[in-house]
């Protein structure tokens, strides 16, 4: 594609609705991002069910939303 080309389809794009730039933005990002790797939901369900082990077995410190928040709010104040 030439940049001619490529600037009247830059172009086209910009008189698109917001709506239809979003979704074409959605669609050319994705095609950026190659294959599916076929072990992510299998990788993911062991993590899972390894925090839950974690969980169950006092392993893991539990903290409401509140304290999460805080401490977030403390670490970006410094």
């Amino acid at each position: 594609m030439t940049a001619i080309e490529l600037e009247a389809l830059r172009n086209a794009a910009m008189m698109l609705s917001e709506q239809e730039r979003a979704a074409l933005a959605k669609d050319l990002v994705a095609s950026l991002d190659g294959p599916a790797d076929e072990g992510v939901a299998e990788a993911w369900d062991r993590e899972i069910r390894r925090r839950i082990q974690q969980i169950d077995s006092g392993e893991a410190e539990l903290l409401d939303a509140k304290e999460v928040l805080s401490r977030a709010r403390d670490r970006i104040r410094g």
